[in-house]
């Protein structure tokens, strides 16, 4: 069970460092730009930086766990709350008029965020660990991940390249 524990904590790094550099993009122009702006559009803003600063430090947070550690599954499975509930409120953001056509998509980070840490704690809850589960579960994560990847880039007033979804985008 520690390898599959040590397998879940270190997925998705390729994914979580886009992200990453997607933040900081964001923050960049946000700040560059907040000057004299619509009062909604700021406050839209920092919610996404908030989002982005918590993922960020959960994400910390889980890479940190020792996976030979006897509690290890439960420290998981407690940032991997803290992520759900990061998730739901970020799929609760009024997106601003510009941005109407995210909303779906957040929802969706939102939902499958909630399947994915469901999940992990069927996989790890019972008395064996479950590994098609977690497999589903990471299956999730990533299309969590995913679509938060994509509104970020959205955000930035680019077309992501490798879309797989319907966006209206006006």
């Amino acid at each position: 069970m520690e390898a599959k524990n040590t397998e879940l904590i270190t997925e998705d790094k390729s994914l979580k460092k886009k992200i990453r550099l997607h933040i900081a993009g964001f923050l960049a122009v946000a700040f560059l730009t907040a000057c004299g702006e619509d009062p909604e559009l700021v406050q839209f803003r920092n919610s996404i930086e908030d989002f982005c600063t918590e993922i960020s430090q959960i994400d910390t947070a889980i890479n940190s766990i020792d996976a030979s550690s006897e509690s290890a599954v439960s420290d998981l499975l407690s940032c991997l709350d803290d992520l759900e509930d990061s998730f739901q409120g970020f799929a609760e953001l009024d997106f601003p008029e510009e941005f109407d056509y995210l909303e779906e998509i957040a929802e969706q980070a939102g939902d499958y965020m909630s399947t994915a840490v469901s999940s992990y704690h069927d996989a790890y809850g019972g008395d064996s660990y479950d590994e098609y589960t977690a497999a589903y579960a990471s299956e999730n994560y990533s299309r969590a991940y995913k679509r938060v990847q994509i509104i970020i880039t959205f955000l930035h007033g680019e077309t992501p390249e490798d879309i797989d979804l319907q966006i209206e985008n006006p």
